[in-house]
């Protein structure tokens, strides 16, 4: 039963990355203004994190260097909360939506540093 539950877990995790991953390939010129503006090459930015989403889902429900992807996908989900989501939680306009995205990459960063601890080597 543990093995059963932690499969589906593991797919359940993977899938969204998969679909965020492809939304950054539909949606990079919409997307382009959440890179901070400190960052050059906007739409780049989005296209790099979409295939690093989609890579990292296709390794973890493979299980082929899945520790790494889950530990990449951990400092990814981080810098993330701490580039775009945070500051947006002190811009009032925008407090509410940041807050809940800052809160769900958190989550999701520490899901994936639980999971990193799951995949032998």
């Amino acid at each position: 039963m543990k093995q059963l539950t932690t499969t589906v877990a593991r797919v359940i995790f993977a899938i969204p990355f998969l679909v965020f991953g492809i939304m950054h390939f539909m949606k990079a010129g919409d997307m382009a203004g959440y890179v901070p503006s400190f960052i050059p090459g906007g739409v780049f930015w989005i296209y790099l994190t979409g295939l690093a989403l989609i890579a990292a889902s296709v390794s973890i429900l493979i299980q082929k260097k899945a520790k790494l992807a889950c530990l990449l996908l951990a400092i990814m989900l981080m810098i993330f909360v701490l580039t775009i989501h945070l500051p947006g939680v002190f811009n009032e306009a925008t407090r509410q939506m940041s807050m809940s995205s800052m809160l769900k990459d958190l989550a999701l960063c520490g899901a994936a540093l639980f999971f990193s601890g799951s995949f032998a080597d």
